[in-house]
């Protein structure tokens, strides 16, 4: 099926499989996502999930360095034939995740995870994603389910922004270290049962009034 749609200005042609997602045109989960979005220059952006290639065509169209991936061959087929279609280039990963994509690092990941899955893909799309992403980087997720991916990406990245918009939640997160999912430091080992340190602690606090 070939259809032609007009996605935030940009004109796209695109061809669809029934077994792929969103086979009768652009969901509108996908133009919330990308109408959230405030892209920089040089961007180097990742379409993780691609599906038919919708977002990495876009992206492209709008001047921004895209690689795409899927897990499914028929959409890593299905989003080289529509880049032909709109005059663009880009490369396009048949990856499990991140797992078999050798680019990187990122400026910007975008994705709309599957809905009716358990949350071991978004868990990895997410921490994959941050070890992927240049410092400054942004990982942006649409979903429909919200508490879940924000408690994530908030213990994954440090903070995360969340928009609503036309029923689907937009989630927005930064990377501002190279070191993720930071560990509580375990305090040291003094002999002393956690009565009696208790106890001197409470000493300590007394005597410095």
């Amino acid at each position: 099926m070939r259809l032609q749609e007009e996605l935030l200005g940009v004109p796209l042609c695109l061809e669809t499989e029934n077994t792929l997602f969103s086979p009768s045109g652009v969901d509108r989960g996908t133009a919330a996502l990308l109408a959230s979005l405030e892209l920089r220059e040089d961007e180097y952006a990742l379409d993780l999930g691609c599906g038919c290639g919708v977002v990495g065509v876009w992206l492209c169209k709008k001047g921004c360095r895209a690689e795409l991936c899927d897990v499914d061959p028929l959409a890593v087929e299905t989003a080289r034939r529509n880049l032909a279609l709109n005059g663009v280039q880009a490369p396009v990963y048949l990856s499990d995740g991140l797992a078999s994509v050798p680019g990187g690092p990122y400026t910007l990941i975008l994705s709309n995870p599957p809905y009716h899955a358990d949350f071991s893909v978004a868990r990895r799309f997410i921490e994959d994603g941050f070890r992927r992403l240049q410092e400054g980087g942004r990982l942006c997720l649409v979903v429909k389910r919200l508490p879940w991916y924000r408690n994530k990406m908030r213990s994954v990245f440090g903070g995360v922004r969340v928009q609503e918009k036309d029923g689907y939640f937009i989630l927005l997160s930064e990377k501002r270290t190279e070191k993720p999912f930071p560990k509580r430091e375990k305090p040291k080992e003094t002999g002393m049962s956690k009565k009696l340190m208790r106890r001197q602690a409470l000493k300590r606090h007394n005597n410095g009034r």
